[in-house]
């Protein structure tokens, strides 16, 4: 995946505009004004339409760089078993850091949720391993969790006094790992 920081960062350090920058990519397919707002959507974070293969390439190209500095690795674990608030005690042990810093921490924590955060991470790993990157010259760009909403089937109710009852829900949360080179 294309790093939107990276990309805006290199074409600065390189004194291209964006209509010198979307001129590399009107080979691959993409029409002038297409490719321009393609590069503007990229800078800001916004992957429509999604950058090929090609298209990272041709970028790379562009902006004298290496492919592997243009992007991101990244792995989530969608709907996990656990509450958000309770995961991002764990993320936020991780972020910013190497990938060997992060397992080991991740190793060592005492907590239910660094479990699915280093599975999450140990994917990213292997995703930016199978894409020939530096392993270990990486390290966590971004961490985040996100609310997953209501497990299935673990909504019940609990009684109280006086003949009520009180909701007890259970929440899942989506966990994201974003890796990049350093």
């Amino acid at each position: 995946m294309l790093s939107s920081g990276k990309l805006k960062e290199y074409r600065k350090t390189a004194g291209l505009t964006v209509a010198q920058l979307a001129a590399a990519l009107v080979r691959t397919g993409l029409s002038e004004a297409k490719a321009r707002a393609a590069v503007r959507n990229w800078e800001r974070g916004l992957l429509r339409p999604r950058p090929s293969e090609p298209d990272i390439d041709n970028l790379a190209r562009a902006l004298g760089a290496e492919r592997q500095n243009l992007v991101v690795w990244s792995s989530c674990h969608k709907y996990a078993p656990i509450a958000p608030r309770k995961a991002r005690l764990v993320i936020d042990l991780i972020r910013g850091r190497s990938v060997q810093d992060a397992l080991d921490v991740l190793k060592f924590a005492n907590k239910r949720a660094a479990v699915f955060v280093d599975k999450v991470l140990r994917s990213a790993v292997a995703d930016a391993d199978e894409q020939e990157a530096d392993v270990k010259r990486l390290y966590v760009a971004e961490a985040r969790v996100d609310e997953g909403g209501v497990r299935q089937g673990t909504r019940q109710w609990r009684p109280k006094d006086r003949g009520r009852a009180m909701p007890w829900i259970r929440l899942a949360s989506h966990i994201r790992v974003y890796l990049a080179l350093e």
